[in-house]
């Protein structure tokens, strides 16, 4: 059977470059980076190498790079760093209602400790109006965290321009780039942030290696004390073989940027134009300001999950925003913001698209999709009469 792998913004697979940059340090250089002798320098030299590797990919300074072991810790040392060292300045923060759950998750944390939080709307497309976030502004406001590329509808926001009205404030922005960096091009002074997130696996590196930027002289409270590693901003031995591959994955990303846009852009262009002429298959997110590997949809009167199995069986993988059969039994919260109702934000499906999808790939998706989508809606309970009637909203049990 064809297996074809769709899920790119979920993880990817490791270059085989990057895996031969992170073998050593299993082996011969095991040292700890914090020895002073020499196998524990020899660590130290990789860590610090592979800081100028994740700095020259967005643009950033060496020494403005902190190793983290995940998106979801960046992000959350970014949202309570940042709030615990201003909040005798202020405690009001402003997110988006379409930030990734490590984002809100964190933001809600804080409301329970005394900050307001605004969640801003986004619309239809999910974009964060500018002019709502200069609205939103108050004279308590700390922090700014938008996220730069929805990983679920695949929207890319104007940073630059909030970071502008932000900056005309005093006001310290951060912003989500799991989903861009190392995707499109990311330039920190361009967007004028003073925070970002990125992480490895995004790019073809390793799970367990992600950085925070911190634009030099920002003030933050680390996360996890201990020890003196990262400029004693993030304690805990380092994971210096995934800290290796990161700056390496980060190298070869600046490196390939470019030829993996103009090879995937056509390939996730196609993907489009096909679904979109089945009946009742409506694209989410910005059909223009969106990652260029990246097409999502909502299909009326089938569950994500079924779409997903039925592929699956068929060699596609791919995701689902829908969660109402999940643990969860919530519908997307990021399709719900940009006005998807309930019933249609059950039918979500999301391909991304990577270096190694092929046009012969796509033919077939192209090909199947169509098939799975009949098939489903043959047996689907919703689809009898969906011509004259609209579909129930999930009736998950309480």
């Amino acid at each position: 059977m064809k297996e074809i792998y769709m899920d790119h913004v979920a993880t990817n697979p490791l270059h085989p470059e990057v895996l031969d940059a992170m073998m050593p340090y299993f082996k011969e250089h095991y040292g700890n980076p914090l020895s002073l002798y020499e196998p524990g320098m020899k660590a130290r030299e990789a860590i610090e190498n592979a800081r100028a590797g994740a700095a020259e990919l967005i643009n950033a300074k060496t020494g403005e790079i902190i190793f983290t072991a995940s998106g979801a810790e960046s992000n959350n040392f970014a949202l309570k760093g940042i709030a615990y060292a201003f909040q005798n300045k202020g405690k009001h923060i402003i997110v988006s209602k379409i930030e990734h759950h490590s984002i809100l998750n964190p933001a809600r944390f804080l409301e329970k400790q005394g900050f307001a939080v605004t969640y801003l709307p986004v619309d239809n497309h999910g974009l964060v109006n500018p002019s709502h976030v200069e609205k939103a502004i108050t004279d308590e406001t700390i922090l700014i965290s938008i996220i730069h590329a929805s990983p679920e509808i695949g929207t890319i926001q104007p940073i630059a321009e909030i970071s502008r009205i932000a900056k005309e404030k005093g006001i310290i922005v951060h912003t989500d780039s799991v989903a861009s960096a190392g995707n499109i091009p990311v330039d920190v002074l361009e967007l004028n942030v003073d925070l970002m997130t990125f992480s490895a696996h995004q790019f073809y590196g390793p799970k367990g290696a992600a950085a925070l930027y911190v634009r030099e002289g920002t003030r933050i409270v680390p996360l996890i004390y201990g020890g003196i590693q990262e400029g004693g901003r993030r304690a805990g031995t380092e994971n210096v073989p995934a800290i290796a591959g990161m700056g390496k994955a980060a190298e070869i990303a600046k490196r390939d940027l470019q030829k993996r846009i103009d090879h995937v852009t056509p390939l996730r262009d196609s993907i489009i134009s096909s679904a979109l002429k089945t009946d009742k298959v409506i694209l989410t997110g910005h059909p223009e300001k969106r990652l260029p590997g990246h097409a999502s949809f909502v299909v009326e009167y089938i569950e994500g999950e079924a779409m997903l199995l039925m592929l699956a069986a068929k060699g596609i993988y791919s995701a689902s925003g829908s969660a109402c059969s999940s643990k969860a039994l919530k519908s997307s919260p990021v399709l719900i913001s940009i006005g998807v109702p309930v019933h249609l934000a059950q039918g979500s499906v999301v391909f991304t698209l990577g270096k190694g999808t092929t046009g012969e790939d796509i033919n077939y998706f192209n090909e199947t999709f169509p098939q799975v989508i009949s098939r489903l809606r043959e047996i689907s309970p919703y689809a009898k009469g969906w011509e004259e009637t609209e579909a129930p909203a999930c009736t998950a049990k309480k």
